[in-house]
């Protein structure tokens, strides 16, 4: 998410959040559903360029968060806020990095903070850049898609590589209506693979996987214990 997002039981990112994909119908509005279709530009941009660069930090703690790039949402795309000197970047996710049959894909609402290493900047950032770049233009899910695959086929955007992962532990994020800012997790990329082959997704397995066939790869989500300040997640709780 991608930035999926996902909750324990059941693998639905938003992904970021962080973003990923599980169900693919492309329908040009979703009739029903809470956020039918795009909502006027200013209502997923921040006004507080200083507090979006803040939360995006917020994704990794801060021995890796404080040296990452910052990349802020203006009306463009998204654009460099703050230079990096550790290979990370840290930005804020909305909500079209969920799978496009997701009820909060035009969310507002959705703020995910997501802090990508080396591989994935060079590799998963492109596919969240250019999500951004079609949406923002004012595309449509089916052309959003259908335009990453063309680029995808065409070799526009690169293969992932090995390594490539990030931190969503943002205590601030807010995922999608039904999870809220949920657990602090790690998230891996790799090319479209199974899942069982990490052993994701089974009973006790602290692995969650989603093949996200919109973006042809697959995302496995660790679930982790502590935020981004360091603070601890309750038990049974968020």
């Amino acid at each position: 998410m991608k930035m999926q997002f996902f909750n324990m039981a059941v693998v639905c990112l938003m992904i970021p959040i962080c973003v990923t994909h599980t169900a693919w119908s492309l329908g040009t509005q979703d009739v029903g559903a809470p956020y039918p279709k795009m909502f006027p530009l200013d209502q997923y941009l921040m006004s507080d360029r200083n507090s979006e660069i803040a939360l995006a930090r917020s994704a990794a703690p801060r021995s890796i968060s404080q040296d990452a790039e910052v990349l802020v949402l203006a009306r463009q795309g998204y654009e460099t806020a703050a230079q990096g000197k550790n290979g990370f970047v840290c930005l804020v996710q909305r909500s079209w990095i969920a799978g496009t049959d997701e009820p909060d894909f035009w969310s507002p609402k959705v703020r995910a903070p997501i802090c990508l290493n080396a591989p994935a900047v060079r590799s998963y950032l492109p596919i969240i850049l250019k999500r951004t770049e079609l949406i923002v233009s004012g595309q449509s899910k089916t052309d959003m898609v259908a335009a990453i695959a063309s680029a995808l086929d065409g070799k526009k955007l690169p293969p992932l590589e090995v390594g490539a992962m990030c931190y969503m532990m943002s205590k601030q994020g807010y995922l999608n209506d039904r999870d809220g800012h949920w657990h602090p997790h790690l998230m891996f990329f790799v090319p479209l693979t199974a899942p069982a082959g990490w052993g994701a997704n089974l009973p006790d397995s602290p692995i969650i996987g989603a093949e996200d066939k919109e973006d042809r790869l697959t995302v496995f989500m660790i679930p982790i214990r502590q935020w981004s300040d360091g603070t601890v997640v309750e038990v049974g709780g968020q």
